[in-house]
């Protein structure tokens, strides 16, 4: 069954997806699309699930890596 969104919403969940990187990008997706199956659909409860799916995904840069560009070295 397809997931019913508004504009918002779809906006919210592309947007926390965002910063993720992008070979992770879709397991997001898919996680979120699988937690908001058979749920009834408000704006709280998709940026909860929005927030806890995306700290799962989300690889913080390591300071000090090699391979990081920065401004400051």
């Amino acid at each position: 069954m397809p997931l019913r969104l508004t504009d918002e919403q779809l906006t919210a969940i592309m947007r926390g997806a965002a910063p993720l990187a992008p070979n992770r990008r879709d397991a997001y997706l898919r996680e979120i699309a699988d937690a908001l199956a058979g749920r009834e659909l408000g704006d709280g409860t998709l940026f909860r699930i929005i927030r806890e799916t995306q700290r799962k995904h989300f690889d913080a840069p390591q300071l000090g890596d090699p391979g990081m560009i920065s401004k400051y070295r």
